[in-house]
């Protein structure tokens, strides 16, 4: 008889350990899948965060080469009033010459 009962104490402690482990691999295994779909959550916040500001940096990049744009207009726009404001001083002073050939008083 005390070889019966040791065999089925043998069985039963076999089955308990087959148990204990399959209970760990299951834990394990949901932890691992926890951890994943933690990193995928993460993966997903810096994808979003790199789009965010991807999209802020082409925007100040569009609004630089507007203002850009701008200025050399403004620019251009200087010099061209620049050019007539001396071809106009120019004729006057070629007028101012003139007046001063043709007046009979001088």
């Amino acid at each position: 008889m005390p070889l019966l009962v040791s065999s089925v104490l043998i069985i039963v402690l076999v089955i308990a350990v087959v148990v204990v482990v399959f209970l760990a691999a299951i834990a394990s295994r949901r932890r691992r899948a926890e951890q994943v779909a933690e990193r995928r959550t993460a993966v997903a916040a810096h994808r979003d965060e790199a789009a965010a500001r991807s999209r802020s940096a082409e925007q100040a990049r569009l609004e630089a080469q507007e203002r850009s744009a701008r200025a050399e207009r403004e620019r251009l726009a200087a010099e061209e009033q620049t050019e007539r404001a001396e071809r106009e001083r120019a004729a006057a002073e070629h007028h101012e010459t003139q007046a001063r050939e043709i007046d009979p008083d001088a």
